[in-house]
């Protein structure tokens, strides 16, 4: 059964209201007061049931939702932020200050499960519609793809033999499973001829080491495979082909599998000294040139070029936006599309001849498809895409959409502030003056 949320202005005799000691005028209050949270509680209303014990409210949810990825924490890092910070409590709908966790932080987990993709991009959605009017004029519209590490550790051959090892005799152990060896301690101490294995003098002793990993991994599978009855088979199935298949690919393969926790993650060539390859998915956003409002965000499995990706691009913002674009600018990656539906396709390329104004206006364009590289950069480093910590291709989906949804809540946080500014300003200034002295900056990131 759907919760509600308490009353944010019903006082009580023996506690004062959140409202009555913070800041009105704090930018988050504000965006507190800007958010339709009855329209998020009814669009979320038939994923509950009618009955039951209450759940939390969805403004909680949503909320906790929405600050963790603004301010990148994590499901447990929040809940002790959330009960220091009043402002955070009034964001989520609570009435009075808090001393306990608002919720456990795996209810974060579910709630992620039960609104899914789909929820996550109506929280997009509103995170566009609140921006200012003149801001969403473009008719133009950035795209560029960056890639989403997932929380893996740097894949070797070795690291998934013994992952294969340890996993079989958990397996035995808890079906009652007489193997013949666990090879415990000979994997033990096969892993110390693995040191140092780029010496000259230790690679052959290092490989040969890999070899026997190799060759007792498969050994556990199979024995694991052949003692398992019929009905318990078909619980370990899936796992048993996903070490096969680990056991059988080479190292020129296509489509290898990089950890056996998360097998849909891809090696994507970043085509740095610092960092050559970055495992995880393909991410896709669609950016306003000037306001940097991010419009459409887009997650692919494994690595698909970026011409292949532009067009789903395009159809995700205009879904979200309601309204088509007429010109997508893009780098020279996207080579080869002019035209997708009813949007020309902008790429860098050779001057336009007897054509001045036409050259020009080219060039301006492809000069401001740089503003999308810090934007990712920031929607890295700010809003928890660095790294992904949520399970599986629909958790890849879910936390780029949402990192795309706080950094538009963020520089609607700037917009409240310069607003504010504004009218304290206002009442010292004459109007004209005041528009020269504070004038906002719309083509700048922060």
């Amino acid at each position: 059964m759907l919760g509600k949320s308490p009353d944010q202005k019903q006082k009580n005799l023996f506690q004062p209201l959140l409202k009555e000691f913070i800041n009105p005028d704090h930018p988050l209050v504000i965006l507190a007061e800007r958010i339709p949270w009855k329209e998020l509680e009814d669009e979320f209303r038939e994923l509950y049931s009618d009955t039951g014990q209450p759940s939390k409210p969805v403004r909680l949810m949503a909320g906790l939702l929405i600050l963790k990825q603004m301010y990148d924490l994590g499901d447990e890092t929040i809940m002790p932020v959330w009960v220091q910070n009043p402002y955070y409590q009034y964001f989520c709908g609570e009435a009075e200050f808090q001393w306990s966790f608002p919720c456990d932080p795996s209810d974060l987990v579910h709630f992620r499960k039960r609104i899914g993709k789909a929820g996550v991009e109506k929280i997009l959605e509103l995170s566009i519609k609140l921006q200012p009017r003149k801001d969403l004029r473009s008719r133009d519209v950035l795209v560029d793809t960056t890639v989403q590490e997932k929380n893996i550790t740097y894949p070797t051959d070795t690291k998934l033999y013994v992952k294969i090892i340890k996993k079989s005799n958990k397996i035995a152990k808890k079906e009652g499973l007489v193997l013949r060896q666990s090879y415990k301690r000979t994997t033990r101490n096969l892993l110390l001829k693995q040191r140092f294995a780029h010496h000259p003098k230790r690679r052959k002793e290092a490989l040969k080491a890999q070899r026997k990993l190799r060759t007792i991994a498969g050994r556990l599978t199979r024995e694991v495979e052949r003692k398992l009855s019929e009905e318990k088979l078909k619980l370990y199935i899936n796992d048993l082909e996903l070490f096969k298949k680990v056991l059988a690919q080479e190292r020129f393969d296509k489509n290898k599998i990089y950890s056996l926790h998360e097998p849909d993650t891809a090696c994507i060539a970043k085509g740095k000294a610092s960092k050559k390859y970055e495992y995880g998915s393909k991410v896709s956003f669609a950016m306003l040139p000037g306001s940097n409002i991010i419009v459409g965000v887009v997650n692919y499995k494994g690595n698909p070029h970026d011409s292949t990706t532009l067009e789903g691009t395009l159809n995700h913002s205009k879904r979200i936006c309601g309204r088509e674009f007429a010109n997508a600018i893009v780098d020279r990656g996207y080579k080869g599309k002019k035209k997708i539906g009813n949007t020309n396709i902008v790429s860098p390329g050779p001057p336009i001849r007897n054509n001045e104004y036409q050259r020009r206006k080219k060039r301006r364009q492809c000069q401001s498809r740089a503003a999308i590289e810090p934007v990712i950069e920031h929607i890295k480093d700010d809003c928890r895409m660095a790294r992904n910590y949520l399970k599986g291709i629909i958790g890849d989906e879910i936390n780029a959409i949402l990192a795309g949804a706080a950094f538009n809540f963020r520089r609607l946080l700037r917009v409240i502030e310069q607003e504010i500014i504004f009218s304290v300003f206002e009442k010292i200034f004459p109007k004209k003056k005041l528009a020269l002295i504070f004038q906002f900056n719309e083509k700048s990131t922060y």
